[in-house]
């Protein structure tokens, strides 16, 4: 399954509680993000244990164009996390739809 960035902007701006994962790699979030938890794909096993407590919680992943996302979103599910969702077109759907001054 899927949001757009439309769909996850206006939960951000509502405040909602958001379990937002960016797979991206450190240069890439540091350049630009919206504020998600960055654990690079590369490293999303090591990391897996971290996350045992969202396996039923709604987990959105996001990267540069949503590939390596959904990537990650195949792996979690295949982990048994319940509620994964990929952020459509990623960082560069972001840019062009939403635009760079909600970016941090």
């Amino acid at each position: 399954m899927e949001i757009t960035v439309q769909q996850l902007k206006e939960r951000l701006d509502k405040n909602e509680n958001i379990n937002l994962i960016d797979v991206r790699e450190i240069f890439e979030y540091e350049e630009a993000n919206i504020g998600g938890r960055l654990i690079p794909l590369g490293e999303l096993m090591d990391e897996i244990d971290d996350l045992e407590d969202l396996k039923s919680e709604e987990i959105i992943v996001m990267c540069r164009s949503g590939n390596r996302s959904g990537k990650a979103q195949m792996l979690l599910e295949s982990l048994g996390f319940e509620n994964v969702l990929n952020l459509k077109g990623g960082m560069l759907a972001w840019a062009a739809e939403i635009g760079s001054d909600y970016v941090e």
